[in-house]
């Protein structure tokens, strides 16, 4: 049997792969003429080898299973972005590497799993291999591939068959139609709980129901994001009627750009008010003052908060404006470093830091970096939900700016489920209440 195909001869292969799709649409005479210069000096076995292979020809970087020391990956996007191929295809690879052996495939209803994730078009009988086909028993609710390893089917309307059951890997579909979606969550990860490594894959749309709200939060899931106009096999006559209808609808940001648009009962920040607010740009002249903001995290390890660094201004209009996002998983002098350089390159006041947890370490860890930038630590007296409800109203009565849309997604993300109380995931929207606080309302702060 012929070598499957060489790294090199796949690069050589993907600008003409490229070429077809954009040819197939409406021209197919065209298209079997590149389809066939593209497979005329290939063998059978190797046509077939390339033809499914997934990991190295067809699958985006996004479609791709993440590094790192995740739990759940939770694939949250637009529609056609390629969510179902994708879960399809990681769950092939789980089986045919046997990194898995056990797998919970779980979906709204019994429908969506025959029609969706089996049998559909981008489901799990489609993309597999001929050589590696599963057999699949509708009766038994199951799937078994030639070496053993066994895919168990359930529906979110039976979520007590998930009670019991064990399992080393898990591909949801929308969790956000789930039925009892939380109990139906629970059932699963109590029962994720073979070999070393048991992990799960959730393929979605950002509907802001609670289930998706806490995977976005949780510190193990591996989020990624995407829209429809990433997918390059969707019909450019397809993409312009969904644009003509949906385009610049708040529907259309949900369904087409995957954004959460929906605010979290309680929250106390509106998507209605920052977007109301939000200004393209800002001249620097027109700022009085910039301060960079921070929130430092306890820990730099995998699953830990990020530190928040949002770079702050205060207009000459009274106004508060956010410049830009820096926050991230940092070491104490990585975030030193990124502070030191934000407050040169904006020419800020000086950075402001919150020091309830790490008192003289975190001015210790910037003038370790630059001894000459000026720093200010704030230690709040009162509790996270007191400190921002004073900010979320300066929002609704539109004295909050953010300048620029796209730098302030993980941001506004946050914003959208902070309650005051969440304790994770809230480091990038406190550390902009800081900066916030100390600009327009210092006095609710003794500082330090």
């Amino acid at each position: 049997m012929s070598a499957p195909l060489s790294t090199e001869a796949k690069k050589e292969l993907r600008p003409l792969l490229e070429q077809l799709r954009q040819e197939c649409d409406g021209r197919p005479e065209r298209a079997r003429e590149l389809a066939t210069a593209l497979i005329t000096d290939l063998s059978t076995e190797d046509l077939g080898r390339f033809l499914y292979d997934w990991t190295g020809v067809w699958a985006r970087p996004k479609q791709l299973l993440p590094a790192g020391d995740w739990y759940t990956w939770f694939i949250c996007a637009g529609r056609n972005f390629g969510k179902t191929r994708t879960g399809a295809e990681t769950v092939r690879h789980m089986a045919e590497t046997k990194q898995a052996r056990r797998i919970a495939l779980i979906a709204p209803t019994s429908h969506d799993l025959r029609k969706t994730m089996i049998e559909g078009e981008s489901g799990l009988l489609a993309c597999s291999a001929p050589w590696f086909f599963p057999k699949y028993e509708p009766s038994k609710l199951q799937l078994t591939w030639p070496n053993g390893v066994q895919a168990f089917l359930y529906s979110a309307e039976e979520g007590e068959r998930l009670r019991g059951p064990q399992h080393d890997f898990l591909w949801g579909d929308e969790p956000a139609s789930w039925q009892d979606a939380e109990n139906v969550w629970s059932n699963a990860v109590f029962g994720l709980r073979l070999g070393k490594n048991p992990r799960g894959l959730i393929t979605g749309t950002p509907k802001p129901v609670p289930l998706v709200l806490q995977l976005l939060k949780d510190p193990d899931t591996h989020v990624t994001t995407g829209s429809t106009y990433e997918n390059p096999h969707v019909a450019r006559k397809a993409l312009l009627q969904m644009e003509r209808l949906y385009g610049g609808t708040r529907i259309g940001r949900q369904e087409l750009l995957a954004e959460v648009l929906e605010d979290m009962p309680g929250a106390l920040f509106s998507l209605v008010h920052i977007d109301r607010n939000r200004v393209a740009a800002i001249a620097l002249e027109l700022l009085e003052r910039i301060v960079i903001a921070v929130d430092p995290a306890p820990t730099s390890d995998h699953g830990s908060d990020e530190t928040g660094i949002v770079v702050v201004a205060k207009g000459l209009d009274g106004h508060g404006y956010l410049l830009e996002d820096l926050s991230g998983r940092y070491t104490p002098d990585e975030w030193a470093r990124v502070v030191c350089r934000a407050f040169y390159r904006w020419k800020a006041e000086l950075v402001v830091a919150e020091t309830n947890n790490g008192g003289d370490l975190v001015a210790a860890n910037v003038h370790t970096v630059d001894p000459n930038v000026p720093f200010q630590g704030v230690r709040a007296m009162r509790g996270k939900a007191k400190r921002a409800e004073p900010i979320a109203a300066l929002y609704e009565q539109g004295r909050v700016h953010h300048v620029g849309k796209e730098q302030w997604q993980k941001l506004e993300r946050q914003a959208r489920v902070f309650t005051g109380v969440n304790g994770k995931r809230d480091d990038r929207i406190d550390a902009a209440c800081w900066g916030l606080h100390f600009l327009l309302m210092g006095e609710e702060f003794a500082f330090v």
